[in-house]
């Protein structure tokens, strides 16, 4: 025993003998580390579900980007502006004659019955079909529509004629002329969607164009979102605002998770609760809208 105080003698563990061997193999795995950290997309070893690299490095630097990803997947999604005359909503107020005379007293103009006003509205879509020029989009961007433009991401623009809508999921079809220079995106299965999965949201906030935000899945299976009837729905903390409501919520593949439809903030506008129509609903709607024609 080591006298008080006094440091007990050094002594090699068990495992000594083969410390180069423990040596070489953390270095190995850390030079495979680093080279797939800097692996160019065509030489890496891991694939997307699509069949090729997932495209998450930037051949310039070598290093993690969604720049490819999106270079490849935005050009299939589009901007939607809307002309409509809407009928202006009753506030119960206006069914009281002293409120109705208290109005008049100062001014102030009262809407009659049936009255309408025009409405400008913008929103998102994504190309599903562009061969024929199918674009999925919300259908609540679309009441009292009495024109409807979609604006390509290289800024061309063509009215749209609505070919249909399903109400069940807030989902309406629009037609424009054949794109078949742009890839439309596919679906993936959104039964395979788990909380944590990485997924990226693209549409037109606040008409300000195109925008990319990025997030995780929040929750799936989500229902009775406010006094929404839309089912169950994705969530996520990517930033979804008015102008994003059609567009598509992406996974890293580049596939189709959800439509953007709704998101709960004070002001109308995101605080990381966005909610998105999950992929084999949004898909299943598609079907039913083009049956129909």
């Amino acid at each position: 025993m080591p006298a008080s105080g006094q440091p007990a003698p050094c002594q090699a563990p068990r495992w000594a003998p083969h410390l180069p061997w423990v040596r070489c193999t953390l270095l190995a795995a850390a030079c495979l580390t680093l080279a797939a950290c800097r692996w160019p997309p065509e030489l890496r070893p891991d694939t997307g579900v699509l069949g090729g690299p997932l495209p998450l490095y930037k051949a310039s630097t070598g290093y993690p980007s969604l720049a490819p990803l999106m270079r490849r997947v935005t050009p299939a999604v589009v901007n939607v502006a809307v002309d409509a005359v809407l009928r202006v909503e009753q506030n119960p107020l206006l069914k009281d004659r002293e409120f109705r005379r208290l109005m008049k007293h100062f001014g102030l103009e009262v809407p009659k019955e049936g009255d309408t006003e025009r409405r400008q509205s913008v929103g998102s879509g994504v190309i599903v079909d562009a061969e024929r020029g199918y674009v999925l989009t919300n259908q609540h961007l679309l009441e009292g529509a009495t024109a409807i433009n979609v604006t390509l991401k290289d800024r061309r623009s063509y009215p749209a004629r609505l070919l249909g809508a399903d109400e069940g999921t807030d989902l309406a079809v629009l037609q424009i002329p054949r794109t078949t220079a742009i890839s439309p995106l596919p679906f993936s299965d959104s039964r395979a969607l788990e909380v944590g999965d990485f997924v990226i949201a693209i549409g037109n906030p606040f008409g300000l164009g195109q925008t990319v935000t990025s997030g995780i899945v929040s929750a799936v299976g989500r229902s009775e979102v406010g006094d929404s009837d839309l089912g169950e729905l994705v969530q996520t903390d990517a930033s979804i605002n008015p102008g994003n409501s059609g567009g598509p919520l992406i996974n890293l593949a580049g596939e189709i998770v959800g439509i953007n439809t709704a998101l709960i903030g004070p002001t109308g506008s995101n605080v990381g609760i966005g909610f998105a129509i999950p992929s084999n609903r949004a898909r299943a709607a598609l079907e039913r809208v083009l049956t129909r024609q």
